[in-house]
This record gives structure tokens, sequence and C-alpha cells, in this order.
């Protein structure tokens, strides 16, 4: 509940009365429980959680300390919001998102009696700074997709398809006890790993490829997000020279991690290592991005980027270098921008050959 006083008390600073959460990873975040359609928070007493009848006894018990409120087929979402809101005497409400219809929707029931504004940013400011519980989680799942990384190392050899070595990654991690992949496992092999999100196919990889593995487990609704690449086989001087430019690029970039650090200097550590090589124009994506309950969130690392970073923030790092017809390579870690320094959250070990 540390998380809704929060909530209530930026609320007040802005001048607002109420919240009303309708983005399902923010109500996620504030109640514990996946499930629930919309979360009310008033300026005081209960918070609000509206449930549909499919989810409705789950969250009833894994939401604590919320008023759990059933809706129903025939009731409209937004006009059972509308109707606390009045009954609230919440006049002035702020929200996180909401599509037109919604939007449209609560405004009629309302009919001037409360005024709504977006404030999405109340909940970023709470999100991107993750608290000793979150970490603890994130820790986990991180180790959970460096056990997936590790199996990838061990299994992956000429002739196997991209989704053979996916397979073998995704039950380790579930195996060790995952809740889940973090997002869509890319295997991409040979030409294909110049294409940074290659995905996986039905390919046989040869001897001599370059293979970029990006994978991340779910633990408890946190997500873990990595990236090595390999070679099957003996890698040829080329492979290793582009590597070790990735690697060090990765490197600058983490030592120019502090709190107070602009997020496109960051970004600049890195690429000005890959453009003095002469690679610039195949570094063609911005070095990072925060993770959490999605595996992308602000923070953003780039260098149109106008975050600065702060501690408790948690960022990947992952310069590459793609070169089509010849192939990619791409390094990622998670790491933790902590008070005085950067953490890796991820293992140090490398990759390059299988």
């Amino acid at each position: 509940m540390k998380r809704i006083e929060i909530l209530r008390q930026s609320c007040l600073d802005k001048g607002f009365d109420g919240f009303l959460v309708a983005n399902e990873i923010n109500i996620l975040y504030f109640s514990g429980a996946p499930g629930a359609s919309c979360l009310l928070v008033p300026d005081g007493g209960e918070s609000i959680l509206y449930v549909y009848g499919v989810n409705y006894e789950q969250v009833k018990a894994e939401a604590k300390g919320f008023r759990v409120e059933l809706v129903k087929r025939e009731e409209n979402l937004m006009a059972k919001v509308a109707e606390h809101v009045r009954a609230l005497g919440i006049r002035r409400l702020a929200f996180d998102t909401l599509n037109v219809e919604s939007y449209r929707a609560i405004s009629r029931k309302l009919r001037g009696a409360a005024k709504l504004k977006p404030q999405g940013s109340i909940v970023w400011s709470l999100r991107r700074i993750k608290d000793m519980d979150e970490l603890e989680l994130m820790r986990r799942a991180a180790e959970l997709a460096c056990e997936g990384m590790k199996t990838a190392q061990e299994v992956l050899r000429p002739g196997m398809m991209e989704y053979e070595v996916a397979a073998e990654i995704e039950y380790a991690m579930r195996n060790k006890g995952s809740w889940g992949t973090a997002f869509e496992t890319i295997v991409a092999s040979g030409a294909r790993s110049a294409y940074p999100h290659g995905g996986c196919v039905d390919r046989k990889i040869q001897a001599g490829d370059l293979v970029v593995i990006d994978i991340g487990a779910s633990y408890r609704h946190y997500r873990s997000d990595m990236t090595r690449t390999f070679v099957a086989g003996e890698p040829s001087s080329k492979q290793k020279q582009l590597y070790e430019l990735v690697k060090l690029a990765q490197e600058k970039a983490i030592k120019a991690i502090k709190p107070g650090v602009k997020a496109s200097d960051v970004d600049a550590a890195a690429r000005s290592v890959i453009e003095k090589a002469g690679y610039g124009e195949n570094f063609v994506h911005g070095l990072g991005h925060g993770v959490g309950l999605e595996v992308h969130e602000p923070p953003t690392i780039s260098p149109q980027s106008m975050d600065k970073l702060e501690s408790g923030n948690v960022v990947t790092i992952e310069p590459g270098i793609y070169l089509v017809g010849f192939g990619g390579i791409r390094i990622e870690d998670m790491v933790l921008v902590s008070e005085f320094n950067a953490e890796k959250l991820t293992d140090d070990f490398y990759g390059l050959e299988a």
C-alpha cells in the first residue's frame, strides 16, 4: 500500500483529489494482482479495483487492502466508475491513460462533476525508480535469463534449427522457475543476425554463422533482457574484431553510468567507439531502455533522449553492429544505476564461440 500513499501525495501536490488507473500494468504495479480493469484511488479511504467476473475471485484473493468491485456483463465500466467518483466527492480526477471511447463515456456520466486530466507522468515517476522488493524480483529474473543463455551456449551447434535453440533456452528458464518469457525469444543466425529484431524461424544454423540470441525471463511479473552473440564453430578474424569492438563500446557506456548523467551522454560513450571504427551507420538503434514490469520502460538511452539517469533505474546497455549480408553482433546486459556507480544484474560471461 505504500505505493498508493505515494500516488495520493503526488496527486495532492498537483492539486488532484483522485486518480484513475486504467493501464493494466500500472494497475498491477499498485495492486500486485493481475486481472483488474480499473483502479480508482481517492484522496482518502479505500481504493477500488473494478473487475469483471472472469477475474473476480482471483483478484479478491490476491489484492490486499483494496475494495474489489464486481463489474457485471451488462454494466458499463466507466459509468460505474463515474458513479463512485461522484459519491466520493472527487472534483479533480487525474488518470494515466484512457482510450477515446472510455474518456467520452466517463465524461458523459460525470457531466462536469469532476474535471479530468491526463497525468501519466505521475505514475512513471514512481515506476522508473525500483524499490528493494522490485530489485529482488528483477535480480531473480536476470538470474533466470542467465541460466537460459548458458544453456544456449552449451547446446548451440551447426545443424540445429533456430527454434530448437529457442526451445532449449525457454525450457531451461522455466525449469529453474521462470513464470514465462519476457518477450518473444530471438535466435537470429547467419545473415539474419543483421536484423536487430530477427525473431526465430525454421532456419538451420550453418557452421561459422553468427547467432544473436536475445532472451528474457519473467518472474512474478518482472522481466529481464539479455543478449549474447555466438559463432556456431570457429569465429573468423573479422567476427572477432567486430565482437571486441561491440564489447568495448558496452564497457565504455557502463563506466559512464551514474545518477544525474544524461542518458544521451551514455549513448554517446558507446556510439563514439563504434563510429571511430567506421561502423556508425551500422549501429541502427538506441543504446538501451528501462526494464521492469514491462521489457521497455523509461528511461530511454538514445541520442535523442531527454532523460537523466537516477539511482534505482534499471536499464539495458546493448550496443550492436549490423552488416547486411554478413551478420550482426549485439551484447546486452541489465544494469542497475546505484548511488555511486553501475551494477550489472546479468552475468559477466560473454559469447562469440559456442
